[in-house]
């Protein structure tokens, strides 16, 4: 399918179920070279991405709330002066006053320009590598395995990495370029992805991504690793309550929805730690929009481009669908949602899969509440929630997966 520019399969033959659940019981590989890198450099770099960027990149990161340092990345966002959003985006702290950024496809010119529309007398460069930066992602909890057999001296790579951090450039003239696929290709491992499982995405110069994407591939063979198309990426973020830029997050305050820890809080979670593009907006009291996740009790979806809408109980419409998918891995139990993956979870399960996403209302839901999804071919009775698939593995230590 065509993808914002870009010719992408919805999946491959071992069709979008497999390939869902491969990620969550193995590994799975997505091409996603349809992100855009940027890279921000000079003195002022950080200055310039503490004004654009969600997160307080100084005092806010993490439990101990320390400043991001190289080598780590983070998961923010670009907000307008009226507090909508740009793009989402991870940033990767690459050395002293060079940074990357990564965004979504299409929205690297976008991002630039408001960087440097922004930018001042700041010394700072914003230079946007679209096309030239080639990205995999290798997402599943057999995935450090596979990488131990792809890459040169994997334990040096791989033993002391954590959630967020990477290892490595994708620029082979950097002094940093010093991990390589088999075959002395340098890549940036980095231990983030988008399927909310356990996984890497890797980074490179765009003319080596067949070699490496070939080298993975024979590297799991016997693990069982499979492609994976956009259709899988779309139910496997989902279920692990990741936004889609555009979709989920937009042109509409960036506020009230599962991901405020993108936005730079105090420990009061009331005011925020530093200024920003679109912070006196969101600052601001009486927004009355909310985006919830939702889980269903099937499979069955509606059309968000039917569209869909959300109706109470009485049948009164309070808000739209933006994201509807089934993720074929979890089902109910007793009250429960279990994941296929969850070490307790019943004996004989087999998940039937159930449908979620997420809506946007026009007022606050309490969790466990009972609406209504409706397009032009059916209504479906779901419950709002603050999580859908559990027992994932993103998070687990490095030590527990090789």
């Amino acid at each position: 399918m065509d993808f914002r520019g870009w010719a992408m399969p919805l999946w491959y033959p071992a069709g979008a179920v497999a390939e869902h659940l491969a990620v969550i019981q193995a590994a799975g590989l997505f091409d996603t070279s349809h992100m855009s890198v940027l890279t921000v450099d000079g003195p002022d770099s950080l200055e310039l991405l503490q004004l654009c960027f969600t997160r307080d990149l100084k005092i806010g990161l993490g439990k101990r709330r320390s400043p991001l340092v190289p080598g780590i990345a983070v998961f923010g966002a670009f907000l307008n002066e009226q507090g909508h959003v740009v793009d989402d985006a991870v940033l990767f702290h690459m050395d002293a006053d060079r940074y990357a950024v990564v965004v979504n496809a299409g929205k690297g010119g976008e991002v630039k320009a408001h960087l440097d529309a922004h930018r001042g007398e700041l010394a700072a460069q914003v230079a946007d590598l679209t096309g030239r930066v080639g990205k995999i992602d290798l997402q599943g909890p057999k995935s450090a395995r596979i990488l131990l057999g792809a890459l040169e001296d994997p334990h040096r790579v791989l033993d002391e990495m954590d959630y967020f951090s990477f290892r490595g450039d994708f620029d082979p003239g950097s002094p940093l370029a010093d991990v390589f696929i088999e075959g002395r290709i340098p890549v940036m491992v980095s231990g983030t992805g988008y399927s909310g499982e356990f996984g890497f995405e890797l980074f490179m110069a765009a003319d080596r991504l067949p070699a490496v994407w070939e080298k993975l591939l024979a590297a799991g063979a016997d693990f069982g690793l499979i492609p994976c198309g956009l259709a899988a990426r779309d139910s496997l973020r989902a279920g692990a309550v990741l936004p889609l830029s555009g979709q989920d997050i937009g042109p509409w305050p960036f506020i009230n929805h599962p991901w405020h820890h993108a936005l730079p809080f105090d420990r009061t979670a009331e005011r925020f730690t530093k200024k920003f593009v679109g912070d006196v907006v969101l600052e601001k009291k009486g927004h009355g929009e909310f985006t919830y996740p939702f889980v269903g009790y099937d499979p069955r979806k509606v059309s968000i481009h039917d569209p869909a809408v959300v109706l109470d109980e009485n049948g009164s419409e309070i808000g739209v669908v933006t994201t509807c998918v089934a993720d074929m891995a979890i089902d109910w139990h007793n009250d429960r949602v279990y994941s296929i993956a969850s070490p307790g979870k019943p004996e004989h399960f087999k998940p039937r899969g159930l449908i979620c996403g997420f809506a946007r209302v026009n007022g606050p839901l309490a969790v466990g509440r009972i609406v209504v999804l409706k397009d032009n071919k059916r209504s479906i009775r779901v419950a709002i929630t603050n999580d859908v698939r559990p027992d994932r593995t993103a998070t687990r230590p490095m030590r527990d997966m090789l």
